[in-house]
Formats: structure tokens, sequence, C-alpha cells
């Protein structure tokens, strides 16, 4: 078992250390610090998702807390009639105080979900029936939650999908240009500058504010082993107010293209549109008549502010040398940057098919 005397305080913490037998790495995710624990047979369950919140990027972890705590309980009330309900929602495991996290002497935030067997993540897209049945979860996710009463959830990353505001920081970096790297990436500033209005373009759309899980990525959806159906979003730690667009942008950015993120081969990146069609009429499906008529209008715009954001994200990054992404090699988020911004390209030369493809589903 990895760190014992770690997981046997923070397991006693939560009330659980007497049948604890072993915990291991788990997942791929990149933020926190991720082991599934096994129990013996307990008449609850036999394993748990035990996580260390990397307080580094959530700087406010109880509003976080808060904000899962808050959309658990509201989907499990929507979903109460149903029979898997435990297999279809998230559920926190509470401490003894009742706190859904524990905070351990060197002032680490752990936290405990229950085990949903039967299921699992992918990393990506292997056919147009995965992208159908995330997208469809992250569609009626987003429905469930839009009648969460008042008040608005904690914003977990404050101006997180605030293009405009990414778009001035790109602008810094250029101008810093602290780390001399502006020489190499001329042909991706001219880029980004050519298409600064798209930076805006969502911002001056007026459209409603809604519950948004703002992390849409495949491996963020539980998929059943059996059937295939996505039944449990997962990975709360993002979710606050935003726009729908938002969040179906970022299934198009991450489900469409098999291309790596860090993709060389440029010839490879292009969103493939058998796999657009997919996410747009599962995430319809999904969202099933909760989206007002501009919402749907602004999907596909959606797509390209995602794609956008993300692209210049990088580039800044790399022209201030590499501070918040982690690299493994040089060159390496200029590399990222040319992904996205080809991938936006592939999705400006489909766009007038996409919207056409929109308009004949709504």
């Amino acid at each position: 078992m990895t760190e014992p005397h770690s997981f046997v305080a923070v397991i006693n913490a939560f009330g659980l250390h007497e049948k604890l037998i072993g915990a291991e790495r788990y997942g791929s995710g990149h933020i926190h610090d991720t082991w599934c624990v096994t129990f013996a047979d307990d008449a609850r369950f036999q394993r748990l998702i035990l996580q260390r919140i990397n307080t580094a990027i959530f700087t406010n972890p109880v509003a976080v807390m808060q904000n899962i705590e808050r959309v658990t309980h509201h989907l499990r009330s929507k979903r109460a009639r149903e029979a898997d309900v435990d297999r279809r929602v998230l559920q926190l495991i509470a401490a003894p105080d009742g706190r859904s996290w524990h905070v351990d002497p060197e002032g680490r935030y752990w936290r405990a979900y229950r085990f949903i067997e039967g299921a699992r993540t992918y990393d990506a897209v292997s056919s147009l029936a995965q992208a159908f049945a995330a997208a469809k979860a992250f569609g009626e996710f987003q429905r469930l939650l839009s009648d969460l009463p008042s008040p608005p959830l904690h914003e977990s990353l404050p101006h997180f999908h605030n293009t405009a505001r990414r778009f001035d920081a790109l602008e810094r970096a250029i101008a810093a240009d602290a780390a001399g790297r502006c020489a190499e990436a001329q042909n991706e500033i001219a880029f980004a500058i050519s298409r600064n209005a798209i930076a805006t373009a969502l911002l001056d759309a007026g459209l409603p504010q809604r519950v948004t899980h703002n992390d849409t990525k495949l491996n963020n959806v539980l998929l059943d082993d059996a059937t295939g159906e996505g039944i449990c979003v997962i990975d709360l730690d993002t979710v606050m107010p935003g726009l729908v667009a938002y969040d179906f942008g970022d299934m198009v950015r991450t489900m469409t293209c098999p291309a790596a993120e860090d993709e060389q081969n440029l010839s490879r990146v292009t969103m493939q549109f058998p796999l657009f069609e997919a996410v747009l009429r599962g995430y319809l499906e999904g969202a099933n008549g909760f989206l007002t008529s501009g919402e749907r209008e602004h999907l596909v715009t959606g797509a390209k502010v995602i794609v956008f954001e993300q692209g210049i994200r990088f580039l800044a990054d790399y022209l201030a040398g590499d501070t918040y992404y982690k690299v493994q090699r040089p060159g390496q988020n200029l590399d990222r940057c040319r992904t996205q911004f080809k991938l936006l390209q592939s999705i400006e030369h489909q766009e007038d098919a996409m919207v056409r493809g929109l308009r004949s589903l709504t």
C-alpha cells in the first residue's frame, strides 16, 4: 500500500480504518493525488476513491467541496426514483464530524467518494457510440442542474473561461517576451491576433448563466461496462456558473480529433465530422429541451471559442517560459498551441456543415 502512514490516518478520519486492506494509485488525472482504497467485505462498499486535493490550483478547497455537496445532493434528488442512483451520482463519504472533507495535521485537504463498480473512463474516443454516450451524459448533467436553487455556486476557478482575459494575458506575454521566444512563434502570434474577435464571441452574445462542468473530456464520464452508456459525470471541481457553449465546445475540442494534444505532425490534426455529429446528437438528446434558441445557435461558436482559448493559453505559457503547463520536452507547449490552432482551422473549414447539422436537429 502506498504511503501507509498517511492512509491509516486519513481513513481513520473518515471512520473506516478497521476494515482497510490496501490502496493503490488510480486514474490518469494530473491535478489531484488519487488512490483506490480497498476494504474487507462491508455492507456499504468494498472500495472507495480517496483524493488529496491540489490546493495550489484550487486555492479555496472548502468552496469547491461546498459546490460538490450542493451539486451531488441536487442530482441525487432528481434521480431519487432510479434504482441505480448510487451508480449515477457521485457519493461523498462523510467524516464523523459531518464534513465531506478532512484536513490533516499538515494542512492538506482530503475527500473520499464511493467507488462506482462496473464502469470505467477512457482517455481517447474509439467509436461514435462512445462520443455520443459521453456527450449525452454531459447534456443530461446540465439539464438536471438547470434548476439548482440559489445562490449561485462558488467560482472555483474565477474567470476560467473568460477568453477575452486569456487574450489579454497573451498580449502581455508577447510584450514581455520573458523567455525570449517570440521570434520562434511569430506565425502563431500572427494567427492568434488575426482571430482576436473570437475571444469575445460568446461574451457578447447575451447568453444565460448555467451550472456547467467546465472540463468536459471523455475521461470525465464513467461509461457502463455492459451497455456503454454514460452513467455518471465525475471530476466536479470545476462545476460553477458558466455558459453551456463552453461545455459543448470542450466536448468538440477533446472528442472529435484523434491526434494527441502535442501532436507534431499537424496533418493528423483534424476535426472528424462524424464524431462531431455524434457529440452533437448525444448532447442535444441529453439536454432535451432546456436550452434557449440562443444557446443552441451558439454551440458551434462555442467550439471555436474553446479551441482558440486553449491555443492562446498554451502560446502564452510557452512565451512566458512554461510556467503553468508541465512539459516533458522543449517546445512542447508551442506544439500544443499549434495543434489547437490547426484544429481551429479544421473547424473553420467545416463550420457551414456544422451549422447545417445543428439546425437539422433543432
